[in-house]
């Protein structure tokens, strides 16, 4: 059962990942002790989501991304350095925040990316040594001055601790991503260049999927007093991008989207290869109400 976050937990209830609602409950009460634009372009093709990881990067992982991607092994691989496992199922997830709002009223914004294992299952918080703190001073120090800006506009935390949002998300979710693992770097990378890359890398993976666009192009947009199908949402996605997503809704309202992709390669600059969501999230069939930001 993934945590909630931020440390105070979310009004609504969002889970870190999809499931009952005793379970999210049950999450919520688990922390009630703890203190707490989009780019309106198409769906990038296989071939241009690698070029996008061809940008100037902290690191270069080595790594093929011609070779088998993850989830669709036959046989073990051994060199997980350059082969997402065993969370090779990789969700990148998006908030709708609305009371209060958070980012752009014509965006979503970045909730994480989630290395999931291939049946859904998935691990968290998986190397508490390398949990680091100051995210900020390390994206600034490490040439992420851009992805750093990016991120205090579009990765923010509906309660306003931004720091500690990266940091879980980072802490609960790039620790266990084994293409990242310190001995998979180049020799004399300075600590902490794995969390600078996988910021850079969710901040690059989030530009190519514009949510509100794709919604909107399809004529769905923020409304106080319409709601829609479930059918509506997925089929008005999948027109747009070519795949189904997961929508979790917390009391019939739309607040978070799931994107999932297997890797080619590293997290680092591999190529995510999008596929549809194997599971259903939370939202009803129908009624689903989609507010404007305030």
């Amino acid at each position: 059962m993934r945590q909630l976050f931020p440390l105070v937990a979310r009004f609504e209830l969002v889970s870190e990942h999809p499931r009952s609602n005793f379970q999210r409950m049950f999450a919520a009460l688990l922390l009630s002790n703890l203190v707490g634009l989009a780019l309106a372009t198409p769906f990038f093709s296989h071939n241009d989501i690698s070029q996008l990881f061809d940008r100037s990067q902290l690191l270069s992982s080595g790594c093929s991304t011609t070779g088998t991607q993850s989830c669709r092994n036959t046989s073990a691989v051994s060199n997980l350095c350059c082969f997402e496992a065993p969370g090779g199922l990789l969700l990148q997830t998006q908030f709708w925040d609305t009371d209060p709002s958070t980012g752009p009223s014509n965006s979503w914004t970045i909730h994480g990316l989630w290395p999931d294992h291939c049946d859904t299952t998935f691990s968290e918080n998986c190397d508490p040594s390398r949990d680091y703190t100051g995210i900020s001073t390390l994206l600034s120090n490490n040439g992420a001055s851009d992805t750093l800006a990016f991120m205090q506009t579009h990765w923010v935390d509906i309660n306003g601790q931004n720091e500690q949002f990266w940091e879980h998300e980072w802490a609960t979710h790039g620790t266990c991503m084994s293409t990242l693992k310190p001995s998979c770097l180049p020799s004399g990378s300075v600590k902490g260049a794995e969390a600078v890359a996988f910021f850079q890398t969710v901040v690059k993976l989030f530009q190519t999927l514009p949510t509100f666009t794709w919604l909107s192009n399809e004529g769905i947009t923020p409304s106080t007093s319409k709601t829609f199908t479930l059918s509506q949402l997925t089929s008005a996605l999948k027109a747009q991008s070519g795949f189904t997503p997961s929508l979790d809704c917390s009391s019939g309202t739309l607040d978070q989207i799931s994107w999932y992709f297997n890797l080619k390669g590293s997290i680092i600059d591999g190529t995510f290869v999008p596929i549809d969501a194997p599971e259903k999230g939370s939202c009803p069939s129908s009624g689903i109400k989609y507010p404007p930001k305030n």
